[in-house]
This record gives C-alpha cells, structure tokens and sequence, in this order.
C-alpha cells in the first residue's frame, strides 16, 4: 500500500535535499577536476548495487526505455551538471537549474496533457526567482558554454523525469529495479568518455574513498530509489517542484559546515523559494487526457500497479 500524499512528498524530498550536499563533498574529499570520473563513481556502483538487489532485467522495448531514461537523466545530466559547475561562476548554475519546474511544466503539457495553471506558473516563477536571491552573486562575463551546459543539463533532466512518469513502469518490476537500469545505464555511457577525457584513475585516498561511498550510496542509489518512486505515484511538476531544495541545502550546508555566511537576502530567497516549493505541492492535480481519449500508458501503469502489486523483498509495493 502507498504511504499518504504528506509522508510520500517528504520522502522524495529527501532526494533533491541529498544532492544539495554534492558540492561540499565533492570540493572537501573528492579529487580535483575530474567531474567524470566522479559522475561515474556515482552513477554505475550504485545501478549494480540496485540491479544486484532487484534481481531484475528489462524486457523487450524496456531495453530501449531503460537506455533512453539513463542517458537523460544520469548519463548526460551528470557531466553537463559538472561542466557547468565547473565553467561557471558561484551559484550560477544552480540558478539556471531552478528553472527546471517550469520546463517539466511546459514538457508534461506536451507529453502528458497536462495543462499548467497559473498557479503553477505562478510558484515555478517565485521558486526561481527565490533560489536566484540565495545563490547569486555579483558576477562578470558569463561562459556561453558553462551557460549552454546548464541549460541542457536541466533540460535533460526534464525530459527524462516526464517521459519516466509517461512509460510508468512495466508489471510487476518495482522503482528499484528501475532506478537499477537508469544509473547501470547511464554509468555505461559515461565510463568511456570519462576514460577518453580524464585518461585512468586517479590515486584515492582514504577521504576521498569515504567520499564516492557517500555519493554511489546516500546521494545516489538511495536518493534516485527515492526520487523515481516519487515520480510513480506524484505528478511530474510536483516531483520537479522539489528540485529546488538542492540548491537551498546546498546554502545551508555551506554556512553550516564550510564557513560560508548568509545574508538577510539571501535568508530572504530561502523562505521564498521553501514558500514556492510547498505551494508546488499544494497545487490541485492537473486534469490528464490523452489524445483521442485513450488512457495514458504512465496512468495504466499506476493503476496496474495498485492492483497486481505483489510486496517482496527484492521489489517492495510502493
């Protein structure tokens, strides 16, 4: 049986909440500029762990579905992000990143038949516009290429979080053997280029060890599990709607950990984009119809979900 809305919503925060730490561990324990290798020791340890626990593989078009969602939303999403972070300066990229409501919102209009309603526009506005008072400061000359980086990094990310609530998933195969198939997937299309790009490993030593553990572990097989489990049973602009507590985390990890201080604006920008988050939640479920009246194949899903579910250890009932 699926937890309630109130607990549901708070546990696939805990998603975006996670990744708001990815920057202070990856400048205090991880090696420096090497944001593939990195993307990759995040991406692929984690997908075999899922795999290894689900004992589940894809099946006919779900090969293609598997590769597509894990090029979207890891195996490109994760070296954009870092290429963005790295070409751009401050909080720049986070900036960018918050728009990503108001992008799902435009995709599931396109792909789901969800019209947005002035509201929603209203709070994917103000969350923007909250993060960007947090994370900005004074800055020069943008990189055209760190900007376009963010941009498709976010636009990636998206599109892989409305197509997973689209396609829904296949009966009888859990969020955990799915996020399993999206992070194995996109760590495979990173490990070559991380190769080709960065050349072999570097020495690790004991923090930085501590550090990848953390990442493929915490910030990643759990927070995915967590986040995709929410695509299942929220809409894609609720989930999407969530994403800005990384960048707010990563604030407030930063003044409480590394130093870092907060000025009333910037205290100011993290009650008003936390205010936007929670209307993000509040918002009435959009009115869903696909074209010529057929069900949508993501809401079939659901609801074979509901029915057929069958609880086990390898892949729970949501």
């Amino acid at each position: 049986m699926a937890p309630n809305r109130a607990t549901l919503i708070a546990l696939t925060a805990l998603a975006p909440v996670s990744w708001g730490t990815t920057y202070a561990v990856t400048t205090e324990f991880l090696p420096a500029d090497r944001p593939l290798f990195a993307g990759l020791m995040r991406a692929l340890p984690a997908g075999l762990l899922l795999l290894a626990l689900a004992r589940v593989l894809p099946r006919g078009a779900w090969w293609g579905k598997a590769a597509v969602l894990g090029a979207l939303n890891i195996g490109a999403f994760f070296p954009l992000l870092f290429l963005a972070a790295y070409r751009l300066p401050g909080g720049m990229a986070a900036a960018i990143g918050s728009v990503g409501p108001l992008c799902v919102v435009g995709l599931s209009a396109l792909l789901l038949g969800q019209r947005p309603t002035a509201r929603t526009l209203l709070a994917g506005t103000v969350a923007t516009f909250g993060v960007s008072l947090v994370v900005l400061k004074g800055v020069g000359a943008l990189d055209p290429l760190g900007v376009l980086a963010a941009l498709t990094s976010i636009a990636s990310m998206s599109t892989g979080t409305v197509l997973t609530k689209r396609w829904g998933r296949p009966d009888g195969v859990g969020p955990l053997a799915l996020t399993g198939w999206q992070l194995t997937a996109g760590g495979l299309l990173i490990a070559p280029l991380a190769l080709v790009v960065e050349g072999a490993p570097p020495a690790l030593d004991a923090p930085a060890i501590g550090g990848y553990l953390y990442l493929a572990l915490v910030n990643t097989a759990v927070a995915y599990w967590l986040w995709f489990r929410g695509v299942g049973h929220l809409t894609a602009t609720q989930v999407t709607f969530l994403g800005p507590l990384s960048p707010l985390t990563a604030a407030v990890v930063g003044w409480a950990a590394l130093g870092e201080t907060l000025t009333p604006l910037q205290l100011t920008g993290i009650a008003v984009a936390f205010g936007a988050t929670v209307a993000g939640q509040l918002a009435p479920e959009p009115r869903r119809k696909a074209p010529g009246g057929k069900e949508p194949e993501w809401k079939a899903s659901r609801r074979s979900d509901a029915m057929d579910c069958r609880p086990s250890a390898a892949a729970p009932c949501k």
